[in-house]
């Protein structure tokens, strides 16, 4: 289970990276999964129910009002949801800690780049393809970049809490 929890954590970084958003059908089939380990007994990092669906809980509603003030998508916030069913309650702190910094890294390099364009291609690689449209007031429309893949760099922090983390 933990080869399947890592090759979905890898699904989401790739196609956050590169798409900037955290497709629906992706978050629920890590949630699925993680529902059915934690039914047949075989979730791999040895938690109960209880702490995965508060993990799962507490990860959702700690985004959402993140996304509510508009600055996270909502596939972030569905996949911080999914993650908190994987790894619970207690472990979502660390991760938070790691891909927020993670998050910091990109933004501050983003904006460095923007400010002095030493490196074009990096500041394009940085910024990412996508962007929202945001509709304001029934019709006008604001274009909204979404610059940090945060969904990935939860996932990447994941991983390392797996590999090295999670050893006693």
């Amino acid at each position: 289970m933990r080869l399947a929890c890592l090759l979905w954590l890898l699904f989401v970084a790739v196609y956050d990276f590169r798409q900037r958003r955290v497709p629906n059908w992706l978050v629920l089939a890590g949630a699925a999964v993680a529902l059915a380990a934690l039914a047949l007994g075989m979730q791999p990092f040895g938690i109960d129910a209880f702490t995965a669906l508060t993990g799962a809980a507490v990860g959702f509603g700690c985004l959402l009002l993140i996304y509510a003030i508009g600055f996270m998508g909502a596939g972030d916030v569905k996949f911080a949801g999914a993650l908190g069913l994987w790894v619970g309650l207690p472990a979502l702190l660390p991760i938070w800690v790691g891909a927020s910094l993670l998050a910091g890294l990109h933004s501050a390099l983003w904006l460095a780049l923007q400010r002095w364009p030493v490196f074009p291609r990096l500041a394009l690689m940085l910024q990412g393809r996508s962007s929202a449209v945001i509709d304001i007031d029934g019709g006008a429309s604001l274009k909204r970049k979404r610059i940090v893949p945060y969904a990935a760099y939860l996932a990447m922090a994941t991983a390392v809490w797996m590999i090295w983390g999670r050893q006693s």
